[in-house]
């Protein structure tokens, strides 16, 4: 800790120094900073800097509040999930623990694959769990920006499939209001409320949300309290600081999973007792979460010497679940503290464009997770006491060969830092102290983007990747032996992508991205449980083909789709050529917006996902998780009254009411051996309304 605060000595400090004048920068000529005309979609999370998605040699989305708002979706998944190459799966019907999958990194273990961003802090956590995705309120985002493929140099440590950057909103000019309520089958409603603006020099943003859903199977109610605030300070043209808040607190419950024969009799009930599989019935399984985040952003621009931008970051996370089927009791708090600066210069080099960005990460993260024997926490049968720092430097140079032709070059050098102790009073042989590992990490990347025509643009990008282990990976704390693996090394990998985005019409936009990524010393767990280990032993493959298409019929209707092809193959081993469980081969979505008479909208939408191996089911030999096809429909109408704009939605999802799920696994030998495989299914056929007002 005592770095942490000595880094924020210094730098405020050296920021004190610069606001006070203790030494001058010329502006250039024309105002304290020139800036390019740019193209309206502009994107940061591609090159840690404001940067038209054009020039980016990546497969890029950008979703928008509208977007947001026209979808009537009640959390941030729902918004993700029509997006060519993601997918979710979770074990409750609800999204609070939701895993993703992006470009085929949805197997066993996805946790560590696609780095999720607020703001641009990270919010995967250090152990082998998915982040709570209800942490932030939808109506506190701006926009959402999705960067597929790898991006270690610039983020690091878990940025392989991809990262997701979710930005909150700010504010400016007059004061904006805006409110909304969303109701729907089994028990959902929402409500959120706004308001953003600006006084003076100042600028202000604050969200709430309340969200609640007793959930489609029994014993899988779902509520979830959050807020968002942030407040802007322009000092001067030069100076800005901005100070950003969030809040979350989520209770969820877990139905546990079901049987094909415990499906076929009630789909939606809780998990019985399964003497077969070793577990009592889910009737008591639950979670709660409450999650803060702080981030302080200093940005001071130095005329014609460039930019720098700092922003300190704190996140706290109060994690408490309770498995009476599994007898698993136990709370978790994790704190981060981060510090991020980065310096970024444009400027031309013998009459070429070029921007270089340069900067470091610093993490902090304490962890602390105590067991006990029950619900009542009377009995403490162990704890585990961990910290896991991390300091990465990165640099990025984007030059323009020619108008048309833009090269860009980057690198990052990491060290990460795992230590603790672990105390099992139920197993004194798990017992540990004072154990460390660190880990080097260095990552490269080379890309190339040609502009073609007014729109349209073609791309390539090779890339290094590496993946840092988790808590548990290294260390045993959640059961089974081992003690502290100090062999156990970094994952890493080569990204390699083509792509473009071409438009033959004006409104008509085609999307096609071809990529490859190859892994090595994957972690597998090696041996049967609870005498086995992990080690690095494993090599994948995960070949890809994304397809996009947006048309737009001006006042008429607007057509998207997408098409997503995955193969991901294990490499070596015994399982050799054999297909990674969890990984659909084909997934697509489809709509259609169609503009009617009096404000209103028609909107059809369809998704298809492909079947793909149950989990655990690395040898390809059991049954499939099945594929399924949705239709959703809604229809949405917008008034205006005054200033008063309103939008009344009525949606139909899962319209055929089709019997799917999102998870399966198969149960080998050691986990049930000759027991049935298992299921976790989804909503049937729902219903929502919804109407809001923005004033």
């Amino acid at each position: 800790m005592h770095k942490f605060f000595k880094s924020i000595v210094v730098l405020a400090v050296f920021f004190s120094v610069i606001a006070s004048g203790g030494f001058t920068l010329a502006a250039p000529q024309g105002g304290p900073q020139e800036k390019a005309i740019v193209m309206e979609e502009v994107v940061v999370t591609a090159t840690r800097d404001t940067e038209e998605v054009r020039n980016i040699p990546a497969n890029v989305s950008v979703i928008t509040a509208k977007d947001i708002e026209k979808s009537g979706a009640t959390n941030v998944v729902e918004v993700l999930d029509k997006l060519e190459s993601i997918q979710f799966r979770n074990y409750s019907g609800n999204a609070s623990q939701s895993l993703i999958d992006l470009r085929g990194f949805g197997g066993d273990n996805p946790f560590g694959k696609t780095l999720i961003m607020l703001d641009g802090r990270r919010l995967n956590r250090p152990d082998m769990s998915s982040i709570n995705w209800l942490q932030i309120p939808l109506n506190n985002i701006e926009r959402i920006e999705v960067v597929r493929g790898a991006s270690s140099v610039l983020y690091g440590d878990a940025a392989v499939g991809g990262v997701i950057n979710i930005i909150t909103k700010k504010g400016e000019g007059k004061p904006k209001f805006d409110a909304s309520v969303i109701a729907g089958s089994y028990g959902l409603h929402n409500e959120r409320a706004g308001v953003t603006g600006a006084v003076d020099k100042w600028t202000y943003a604050l969200n709430g949300e309340n969200n609640f859903a007793f959930g489609y199977r029994e014993r899988s109610k779902l509520s979830s309290q959050g807020g968002g605030l942030n407040v802007g300070y322009d000092a001067s043209e030069l100076f800005n600081i901005s100070l950003g808040l969030s809040f979350n607190k989520t209770d969820y419950q877990m139905p546990g999973y079901l049987t094909k024969v415990q499906m076929e009799q009630d789909r939606r009930q809780y998990q019985p007792a399964t003497p077969a599989l070793f577990n009592v019935a889910a009737t008591n399984d639950d979670g709660s979460d409450k999650y803060a985040n702080v981030n302080l952003g200093i940005k001071y621009i130095l005329g014609s010497m460039g930019e720098i931008d700092i922003n300190f970051l704190y996140g706290n996370k109060d994690i408490q679940t309770d498995m009476t089927s599994w007898s698993q009791f136990s709370n978790t708090k994790m704190d981060t503290y981060g510090i991020t600066p980065k310096y970024i210069l444009a400027k031309e080099v013998f009459g070429f464009k070029n921007k270089l960005v340069l900067g470091l990460d610093y993490y902090n993260e304490p962890y602390k997770k105590e067991f006990y024997s029950d619900r009542e926490r009377n009995t403490r049968t162990g704890w585990a006491d961990f910290t896991r720092d991390s300091l990465g430097y990165y640099i990025r140079d984007e030059f323009s060969l020619l108008k048309s032709l833009i090269l860009n070059a980057g690198y990052r050098s990491e060290r990460a830092t795992i230590k603790g102790s672990n105390t099992d009073t139920v197993t004194p042989a798990n017992n540990f102290t004072d154990q460390e590992k660190t880990y080097n990490a260095e990552a490269y990347e080379a890309g190339l983007t040609w502009l073609v025509g007014k729109k349209s643009k073609v791309f390539g990008k090779y890339s290094t990747v590496y993946r840092i282990p988790f808590l548990e990976e290294v260390a045993y704390f959640n059961g089974g032996g081992g003690g502290f693996l100090k062999n156990l090394e970094k994952e890493k990998g080569i990204s390699t992508e083509v792509g473009t985005e071409f438009y033959p019409l004006n409104n008509l936009k085609i999307g096609l991205t071809l990529f490859r990524i190859d892994m090595e010393d994957e972690i597998h767990y090696v041996g049967v449980y609870p005498t086995g280990h992990n080690e690095n032993a494993g090599k994948t493959r995960h070949d890809g083909a994304e397809v996009s298409l947006s048309y737009l019929w001006e006042k008429r209707a607007k057509l998207y789709g997408n098409f997503t092809y995955h193969m991901a193959t294990y490499e070596n081993g015994p399982n050799n050529k054999k297909e990674l469980p969890l990984v659909p081969n084909r997934m697509a979505n489809a709509g259609v917006e169609i503009y009617l008479p009096y404000n209103l909208m028609l909107r059809p939408e369809v998704r298809y996902v492909g079947d793909a191996f149950l989990s655990q089911d690395d040898t390809n030999i059991s049954e499939k998780l099945e594929s399924y096809t949705l239709f959703n429909l809604y229809l949405s109408y917008k008034p205006s009254f005054g200033k008063v704009n309103m939008t009344v939605f009525l949606g139909v999802e899962n319209l055929a009411d089709v019997k799917y799920s999102s998870f399966g696994s198969y149960n080998v030998p050691g986990y049930g051996a000759g027991a049935p495989s298992t299921y976790y299914p989804m909503p049937g056929i729902t219903y929502k309304g919804g109407i809001s007002f923005a004033f």
